[in-house]
């Protein structure tokens, strides 16, 4: 675990002093940001190993527009990112989380969600599809999601497993 390096991005100091603490208790290096554009210039500077990231911050989104910033930027393709939340994660599995993400908003129960969180409960694939301001339906892959309040039981295996691949 030495020299791995985590970003955590998440407007709730105290949020980040939990996850620093435990996270720097386990040898890992911490960098932390309060918003995304802090988080995206520490991720230039710093190159971290994995991200974790707040979804409401500045705005509903942001959690979201910087993680997708991230995923599609080549200089953190294999960074995995984790997002953090409140919001209640839909389990399936089905071999495509974003089939299911289709599949959940053609389902009335499920329509007039703003957010949709999906996680396959066997490969560990995990996306989210959100819709934007304009009402824009988005379609963003991540590599897991955490519940808050943050769990370290559920913390530490999460991060472990994506830190291996």
């Amino acid at each position: 675990m030495k020299n791995l390096k985590i970003l955590i991005v998440d407007d709730d100091v105290d949020v980040i002093n939990v996850l620093q603490t435990i996270l720097e208790h386990e040898g890992y290096s911490v960098v932390t940001a309060n918003d995304k554009k802090e988080g995206l210039e520490k991720a230039k500077a710093e190159k971290p190993n994995l991200a974790i990231l707040d979804v409401m911050m500045t705005t509903q989104f942001e959690g979201f527009e910087l993680a997708k910033t991230l995923t599609e930027d080549e200089a953190f393709q294999n960074m995995p990112v984790i997002m953090q939340t409140s919001i209640d994660v839909l389990t399936t599995t089905k071999g495509s989380v974003q089939e299911m993400a289709r599949e959940f908003r053609m389902d009335p129960q499920f329509q007039a969600l703003e957010v949709l969180l999906i996680k396959d409960a066997n490969s560990g694939e995990a996306g989210i599809d959100y819709r934007n301001e304009e009402g824009k339906s988005i379609w963003l892959s991540v590599n897991g999601f955490l519940r808050k309040p943050i769990d370290s039981s559920k913390l530490l295996p999460e991060i472990s497993r994506l830190l291996a691949n």
